[in-house]
């Protein structure tokens, strides 16, 4: 797409995937996965089903086209290795959070959509948990619940008509924890030092994100899913998908197949016909060295633990299955054109942001060092709306548009396409995301501006609530644009 800059591939070394991150770096480190790319895709091939992208989006669409119907042939094309992308960079964070809020989507879709959507992503914790065990993979999967701190008034009230709302609809099955519960439960203070309170969803778990897409690249290869790595999308239209290997032969071929899906998340803003309908924004972690467990004992997080707070620029946090914080937040910028780059992965300023909160957060971790920092890109809708679509006419398919909340809706959406792709009526084919159509994004220079006075203003909200410890106003008018 025009004024994209489309980043160089890595040299497909062990190495330069290690550096994508702590979770992918404890692949290695541990014996599971030594990231050797699989074979290119170097010649033109026939499949029934492409699938574009090699994250948990394609992966299981092909697992569940794979398990519904044995004798179709599915090809995933993956400019990298499976799980390079967010898939196997994120926060480990199993839940049902979606983009948009229930009462965002009642307004949207009425109210009894608006219930099945958040039916349907609780449903999918399980289903990602179960059918991990059950097809053998090793991914850490302790389903243990979020905790949300409010660490100041302004987000104690926030807390509170969270689980209001969550009374109101009937589904989310929120608890609020008062100040004196969570003293007795966690070592974490609050923006003046005080203990916060907390709500508890119990609807999430942790998990090794790499473990699980990686294993399951190895579970629809097992299937007879061709997973063709190193092999780069340069073009695409229904019914046909042009590709170059980069595995140093610059072979090009063409696939044809009916069925052409677009799983490419953030990265699908270098392809032509995704282009604006998603806007790549980088999110950050960090990961600490393992923590005695004494330090673990005065935190109170529990594995299978997840946590964040009610600050309005997002971050969040997991205990390892190897007793590590993973932690990390938003702040990266946006970048010109919708540029994705390994450079833009890296910056010391959030870095240190996120350490210090982390430190604020959980005092008793002290001086523990930080051993890896990492980011990536996740996919965000112009109406925070993440959507899994398909045209039967065309044969051509898309999901995406999570907005970091994809480790889970992930699976969600290969369940809804494999019915959407054999034409099945199904309860998940009803769910009001399927077919939802973003606007596109604005052209630059308004899409620059826009983005990053978006992450201004998420951080201008949570400076206003600190000064005058009420909800933020500068929220209020920005929630219509971000799925609130």
């Amino acid at each position: 797409m025009a004024g994209v800059r489309r980043p160089a591939p890595t040299d497909g070394t062990q190495a330069s995937y290690r550096r994508a991150g702590f979770w992918l770096d404890d692949l290695v480190r541990s014996g599971v996965d030594t990231l050797a790319p699989r074979p290119s895709l170097t010649a033109d091939a026939w499949f029934d089903v492409a699938i574009v992208g090699g994250g948990l989006t394609a992966l299981w669409t092909a697992h569940e086209l794979s398990k519904a119907d044995p004798g179709l042939r599915i090809a995933v094309l993956e400019r990298e290795i499976a799980g390079f992308g967010a898939s196997g960079r994120n926060g480990g964070w199993c839940s049902a959070l979606f983009p948009r809020s229930t009462g965002s989507l009642e307004r949207s879709h009425g109210r009894s959509h608006a219930i099945a959507m958040r039916r349907a992503m609780i449903d999918t914790v399980d289903v990602v948990g179960r059918t991990a065990a059950e097809e053998g993979i090793d991914c850490d999967f302790a389903k243990g619940g979020t905790i949300v701190f409010a660490r100041s008034e302004a987000q104690r009230q926030l807390a509170e008509a969270d689980v209001l709302e969550a009374r109101e609809y009937g589904v989310d099955e929120l608890e609020y924890w008062p100040e004196t519960v969570v003293a007795g439960r966690f070592g974490a203070t609050g923006h003046d030092g005080a203990t916060p309170s907390a709500v508890y969803d119990p609807a999430c778990a942790s998990v090794h994100p790499a473990k699980l897409v990686r294993g399951l690249a190895r579970v629809v290869e097992s299937r007879g899913v061709a997973v063709f790595e190193r092999t780069e999308v340069v073009d695409w239209s229904a019914g046909r998908v042009r590709v170059r290997s980069l595995d140093g032969s610059g072979a090009e071929a063409t696939v044809s197949a009916r069925h052409v899906i677009i799983a490419t998340e953030g990265y699908g803003a270098r392809l032509p016909r995704v282009g604006r309908r998603i806007l790549p924004l980088y999110s950050l972690m960090i990961a600490t060295e393992p923590l005695p467990d004494a330090v673990w004992d005065d935190i109170g997080l529990a594995h299978g633990h997840t946590f964040s707070d009610y600050r309005h620029l997002l971050v969040y946090g997991q205990r390892t299955a190897d007793n590590r914080f993973a932690f990390g937040g938003r702040g990266a910028r946006y970048h010109w054109g919708s540029s994705i780059d390994p450079d833009f992965e890296r910056v010391d300023r959030v870095f240190e942001h996120l350490h210090t909160t982390l430190r604020e957060f959980f005092p008793a971790i002290g001086d523990a060092a930080v051993t890896h920092r990492w980011g990536g890109a996740l996919g965000v809708a112009r109406d925070w709306h993440a959507t899994a679509s398909y045209n039967p006419k065309t044969g051509v398919g898309f999901a995406g548009g999570y907005v970091g909340d994809g480790l889970s809706t992930t699976n969600l959406a290969g369940r809804t396409l494999a019915d959407l792709v054999l034409g099945r009526a199904t309860a998940l084919t009803e769910l009001p995301w399927v077919n939802h159509r973003s606007p596109l994004w604005e052209p630059e220079p308004l899409r620059f501006a826009g983005a990053n006075l978006g992450l201004l203003g998420m951080g201008l909200a949570d400076a206003e609530e600190r000064i005058t410890q009420r909800p933020s106003l500068i929220s209020r008018a920005l929630g219509p644009l971000v799925g609130h």
